[in-house]
């Protein structure tokens, strides 16, 4: 008989508990990995809040994962147990227009490993060997489990194109909106504010290489970031998705400018003011996920050393108390919290 296999599962923010299914069994072209990290992600706390658009309650979570693998079967040999890797967690068809044009992370079939498939916040789990990357040499397990959450900033900054000598606004300083501000500022951002309401949150943005932190809520908000970038941004990053947060960037923005939308946005309509969208000539944009060529990037990122890890990574905590990883992550002053199956 197989070993029990621990694996968590939320049925609300407040109802998140451990089951025992048998230890999978890898299937052709699948790894068998044990995993050793894995970050609660916002999209986490959301679905458990029953808020999230896109993530049905109960499920079973997981997506930024760290692991070793342990099996593989057949078509999966490139792999050899103790391995160490990162899941990539988009599951595409392959065979639809945006799959073809190499666009898979807006599949028209997408699920998401650890979203709308059972994740790996377990102690053992099986993937598409296709699904992974190997750690590189050197990186550590918690330097690791910040690829998957790098990698989505590093993907929405590309599609604002060469960044160099523009100026950007972040609105929001939470872990994805850190993690945009250290994407932007790589790719050649002159001049970079943060938004946000928590004043710790803002002083932590500026640690981490922001010009400027600024409260989100204050009424002259435009007129300091103008102070601040030297005029309007060429570049908005809404990390916020809400519809207070839009108006701000569509006030934030220079004419001509870009919006790009990286949050997660409440399901229903968002109130946008078309008339100045028209007239000064601003592109909306929305961003998801990440490629493979994304995840390398961050990789590098990390590996250079332009992440720090001990501001982004804020609390772990073991797999039995998942639970309380949940209830850390909303707190705003924590940034990344990460659940540990084996020490880190």
């Amino acid at each position: 008989m197989s070993q029990p296999n621990r694996r968590v599962l939320v049925r609300s923010i407040d109802d998140i508990t451990l089951e025992e299914v048998p230890a999978p069994v890898p299937g052709d072209d699948e790894l068998l990995i044990r995993s050793t990290v894995v970050g609660v992600c916002g999209s986490d706390t959301h679905a458990a809040l029953g808020h999230h658009p896109f993530i049905d309650l109960p499920y079973r979570p997981g997506h930024e994962v760290v692991g070793v693998v342990t099996g593989a079967g057949k078509g999966a040999e490139d792999f050899a147990p103790g391995d160490r890797v990162i899941v990539e967690p988009n599951l595409y068809c392959g065979e639809c227009a945006q799959c073809r044009s190499g666009r898979y992370n807006i599949c028209e079939q997408l699920k998401v490993f650890g979203c709308q498939t059972p994740g790996g916040m377990a102690d053992l789990f099986t993937i598409p060997a296709d699904r992974v990357h190997r750690v590189p040499e050197g990186m550590t397990d918690l330097q690791a489990a910040l690829v998957e959450p790098l990698a989505t900033p590093v993907h929405a900054v590309a599609k604002a194109g060469d960044l160099s000598g523009r100026t950007v606004a972040v609105l929001g300083a939470g872990p994805i909106g850190l993690l945009v501000l250290t994407a932007a500022r790589h790719a050649g951002a002159a001049r970079i504010v943060v938004t946000d309401l928590l004043d710790t949150k803002r002083d932590r943005a500026v640690r981490l290489g922001a010009d400027a932190g600024l409260p989100a809520d204050a009424a002259d908000l435009t007129a300091q970031a103008h102070v601040a970038l030297g005029g309007p941004a060429d570049v908005v990053f809404d990390c916020v998705a809400r519809e207070q947060s839009m108006a701000q960037a569509i006030d934030l923005v220079a004419k001509g400018g870009q919006i790009i939308v990286v949050g997660v946005g409440a399901p229903g309509t968002t109130p946008i003011r078309l008339d100045l969208v028209q007239d000064r000539e601003i592109r909306i944009e929305g961003t998801l996920m990440y490629t493979a060529d994304d995840y390398r990037t961050a990789m590098s990122l990390i590996t250079s050393g332009a992440i720090a890890t001990d501001d982004i990574v804020t609390a772990t905590f073991p797999l039995e108390d998942a639970g309380k990883a949940f209830a850390a992550s909303l707190d705003p002053e924590h940034v990344k919290v990460l659940v540990t199956m084996t020490e880190a």
